[in-house]
């Protein structure tokens, strides 16, 4: 199989979807590679590397589109990428659906297998293609967020964790999964009170065990979240329901019982984000007000430290991109049940029921397209 790797272009994305070892894997595999000149300099891999584990290095990002059987990316294609999808070519990345209709639409008319990272799973619901970067962007969350309560950045003026003799910031984590528990850990490691909400009260109960002694666990609920927001100085948004939108938990009336200068950082906007005011930014632009509260909600955290990430992605992709090279998609789908939840859209067909029901579109059961 020819695969390729195109150079990201989403604003400050320098992640690669396959490192010089992965081309290397692949070469005995008896696969060929391209990479798009450059893709990987951005997380600190060269062209030279590539060349040596033995990749073909293209310069026309067309070019390496149109002969590639299986494209890996990290983020989902963007509009200038739309016309270069072409029917039956695989194309396995982060693509979050659910929160673009553009982007669905676009993927069904190109007649391409989509298969998304973020929702393959495993028989015990965790999802592995998501848990990496999901851990960084916890982590991040807290570390972002601390940035912006400084007074420059419009926030209110707070130190995460205080000082002796001056009370350190209150940290709300609405979401007890991957994300939360790491954006609970980082906040909680930086010294500030931190509540960490879920509507799962075994999950709670094992928090509370786990965490540190500056943490707290709340049952999620509409009530509890408005009572807590006058009090808090900073939220982290990490509600993931996969394959579907987030639900709105912090909705536009609710601003008005935050502190003036408080945080809210949405690290679900990838699906739609979890706050009703909630809107994708960048790490050009990460920060917006709205009602004087600031909103960090930056679509590609991660992106920010792409060694860290790049390396933490492709430690757990690329045992299945080479079961796909090997194998062809459908019988690697077949032969895998946690790969075959991945599959989203298959020549214009919706196969994954949550996208279908996001935007009230057609969907086929997946049966019918293997």
């Amino acid at each position: 199989m020819i695969i390729g790797v195109p150079k990201e272009i989403k604003t400050h994305e320098n992640r690669v979807a396959l490192l010089p070892g992965g081309v290397t894997k692949m070469k005995r595999n008896g696969h060929d590679v391209m990479i798009e000149k450059g893709a990987g300099k951005g997380s600190g891999f060269p062209d030279e590397q590539y060349i040596e584990a033995g990749a073909e290095i293209i310069e026309d990002v067309d070019e390496l589109w149109e002969k590639s059987e299986m494209i890996m990316k990290v983020k989902e294609p963007i509009e200038v990428e739309y016309d270069r999808m072409k029917k039956g070519q695989i194309i396995f990345t982060y693509f979050h659906f659910a929160a673009s209709r553009q982007l669905t639409e676009a993927v069904q008319e190109s007649g391409a297998v989509a298969i998304a990272y973020e929702t393959v799973e495993k028989a015990d619901g965790s999802l592995p293609l998501l848990i990496p970067m999901s851990e960084v962007a916890g982590r991040m969350a807290s570390q972002e967020g601390a940035k912006y309560l400084e007074k420059p950045e419009g926030g209110l003026g707070i130190l995460l964790g205080g000082i002796p003799g001056v009370k350190p910031a209150n940290v709300l984590v609405i979401g007890g999964g991957i994300v939360g528990v790491n954006a609970a850990k980082i906040a909680a490691g930086m010294g500030a009170n931190t509540t960490i909400m879920d509507i799962s009260m075994p999950r709670l109960r094992h928090l509370d065990d786990i965490m540190s002694r500056n943490v707290d666990t709340v049952f999620s609920s509409e009530a509890n979240i408005r009572k807590m927001l006058p009090h808090v100085d900073m939220v982290i948004g990490a509600v993931l329901i996969p394959g579907a939108k987030a639900p709105s938990l912090i909705t536009r009336d609710m601003l008005a019982d935050m502190q003036k200068g408080s945080v809210l950082v949405d690290v679900a906007i990838d699906q739609g984000g979890c706050f009703e005011t909630s809107k994708p930014t960048t790490h050009d632009n990460p920060i917006y007000e709205v009602d004087d509260v600031v909103h960090y909600c930056v679509a590609n955290m991660p992106g920010a430290v792409p060694r860290t990430s790049t390396l933490g992605l492709t430690n757990v992709t690329l045992p299945y991109a080479v079961d796909i090279a090997n194998k062809g998609w459908k019988k690697a789908l077949k032969d895998d049940e946690e790969l075959l939840k991945g599959l989203n859209i298959v020549d214009g067909d919706i196969v994954y029921k949550e996208v279908a029901e996001a935007f009230n579109m057609d969907y086929t059961p997946i049966e019918n397209v293997l």
